[in-house]
């Protein structure tokens, strides 16, 4: 009986489950799940690798609305992509980081970090902490960082002519993957033209503007030196305004200059018509007291953020003055930084020499089948509007990509005058010294440092890969160089061997190499830190077809991109 009594009371001291997640909560913990998360970072990268380098192909990607994007900008493509696992993710987060901070290097990264995955799966499937994993990643990432430093040639700013030309160089070297390679030369001038033509001090590049024209080919683009918009909405009597002026005084309003009827924003109670009459007129001398307060400052030249209505434009067409209404807030921002003076919110105390701007040059220009409005000759210039022309609307901008990924490479390049060479010259380099190091420490570190080494390799073979050369055999010969000492032997795709691309003028910033190399190390570390994931599934009705299973790679893809 006592052992009835002992029994029944240890089954009524048993606890009921606690549950913690709701009915079809997905967890998934543990080796597998590490593995699971490297292998969705690696479908990714397979999705962006051919895009590598002068002879990488571009991506179509077809958006669930039927819009098709034409690329080759590695940043842009994982954005397009609609990456939903969780871990995968990360890629696309440190992609668009290279892209905002440096500009280019943006497939470089991704790949980088998915082959150092790649070649820290061993080392998880054998059982090694993570963070001794992490640990060794981080530490060869330092390392290489300041080898980077070290090697990096720095191009002296004494002699402009030849610091042009690095800067061409470096432009050069960013498109070459690009679709607009065909027109190099045209383009990497322009792009150090405009970033030239800044302030430069902050080299502020929201203060180039890029205005897109279909139509005519890819040279006919051109840089204007000065502000070009758009013509905005015109009403009546803006054909009788004139269209090019020489020295006028510009002025920049944040005043809505059009004749409202108040009957829809406020009551008024009349017994006698000439009441009435009061009322209307004082709408009318609102509007011409600020109309007449605008002509008596002098401005030849008139825009306003707000709309100007059909009164003031034939208004001021009777007094040679060209008004614009309705125009944007960038390009606004931009024609008081070439011409000068401030954007006023009143016409009120208008000082015409302080609030005023003026420019060399104003007119409206016809470009392909847009009506542009041109300030040019800007006394104090910084600022610039390219005008791109091409045959369909994805080429061009695909052409804008790749012309702010030049931009960007000029402008880190001038306040950063350290500069590698390209073609994998630098990762060669770097995996060569980081395995020499390697021999020199001990423990489970020299094998995480030597397979970080042999990950930065895969720069130099993806660019043999895709250029359709023998990978492998370029390889070989690349190591035995470098073993010889030549620091800057890398891939030369016209050549289809190998060749000193510092003195081919393939130069790139030092500062997209570092910034790769921190970003990808960093990648690496957050995706091996995660050993557990919960999700919770949302209330979606099942399609067809089988279900796949939670937790693979193949989930790390949505939408119709097909997997490598």
């Amino acid at each position: 009986m006592a052992g009835m009594m002992r029994n029944g009371g240890r089954l009524g001291m048993m606890q009921p489950p606690v549950i913690l997640l709701k009915e079809g909560t997905d967890t998934s913990q543990g080796k597998g799940q590490l593995l699971s998360n490297i292998g969705a970072c690696l479908a990714v990268v397979s999705c962006v690798a051919s895009t590598l380098g002068p002879r990488g192909m571009d991506k179509m990607i077809v958006n669930d609305r039927g819009e098709a994007t034409i690329s080759n900008d590695g940043a842009t493509i994982v954005k397009l992509l609609d990456i939903v696992h969780p871990a995968a993710r990360t890629l696309v987060d440190i992609a668009r980081a290279q892209d905002a901070e440096v500009g280019d290097g943006t497939t470089s990264v991704v790949l980088l970090t998915g082959e150092i995955l790649k070649q820290c799966r061993p080392f998880v499937e054998e059982g090694v902490s993570p963070h001794i994993i992490a640990k060794g990643i981080i530490a060869s990432a330092q390392l290489a960082i300041e080898h980077v430093n070290r090697l990096a040639v720095h191009i002296e700013r004494d002699n402009e002519t030849e610091f042009r030309d690095l800067l061409l160089k470096c432009a050069g070297t960013a498109m070459s993957s690009k679709l607009i390679v065909s027109q190099r030369p045209f383009f990497s001038e322009m792009a150090v033209n405009a970033v030239l033509s800044l302030n430069q001090d902050d080299l502020n590049e929201k203060l180039i503007g890029i205005k897109q024209v279909p139509g005519g080919a890819m040279q006919d683009s051109l840089l204007i030196q000065g502000v070009a918009f758009k013509k905005t909405f015109a009403y009546a009597g803006f054909e009788q305004q004139p269209k090019t002026f020489t020295n006028p005084k510009v002025l920049c309003l944040n005043v809505e200059l059009e004749l409202k009827a108040e009957k829809d924003n406020a009551e008024v109670r009349v017994t006698d018509v000439n009441e009435y009459q009061a009322i209307v007129d004082a709408e009318w001398s609102i509007i011409y007291n600020k109309l007449e307060k605008i002509v008596e400052t002098g401005a030849k030249v008139v825009l306003s953020k707000l709309p100007i209505g059909d009164l003031a434009t034939q208004y001021f067409a009777d007094r040679d003055i060209f008004c614009a209404g309705r125009v944007p807030n960038e390009d606004m921002q931009r024609v008081v930084q070439a011409v000068g003076g401030s954007v006023q919110s009143t016409v009120s105390d208008i000082d015409p020499a302080r609030h005023l701007g003026t420019c060399g040059r104003f007119e409206e220009r016809q470009i392909g089948g847009e009506r542009f409005n041109i300030f040019t000759e800007c006394v104090g210039a910084k600022t610039a509007t390219i005008v791109l022309r091409g045959g369909a609307e994805q080429v061009i901008a695909e052409i804008e990509r790749s012309l702010h990924d030049a931009i960007m490479i000029v402008k880190r390049a001038m306040k950063n005058n350290d500069v590698v060479a390209g073609g994998g010259a630098i990762e060669m380099e770097l995996s060569k010294l980081l395995r020499e190091h390697a021999r020199t420490i001990q423990g489970k570190q020299q094998m995480i440092m030597t397979a970080y080494a042999k990950a930065l390799e895969c720069v130099p073979r993806q660019l043999a890969d895709n250029a359709g050369f023998d990978a492998t055999d370029l390889l070989n010969q690349l190591r035995m160089q470098h073993a010889k000492g030549h620091t800057w032997d890398g891939i030369d795709v016209t050549t289809e061997g190998v060749s000193n691309n510092m003195e081919k003028f393939v130069w790139e910033p030092a500062l997209i190499k570092i910034n790769a190399l921190g970003s990808s190390a960093e990648a690496a570390r957050i995706i091996l830190s995660v050993d557990e994931t919960i999700s919770a599934k949302q209330n979606e009705p099942q399609g067809p077809g089988p279900a796949m299973p939670p937790g693979t790679a193949q989930r790390a893809l949505r939408g119709g991109v097909p997997r490598r």
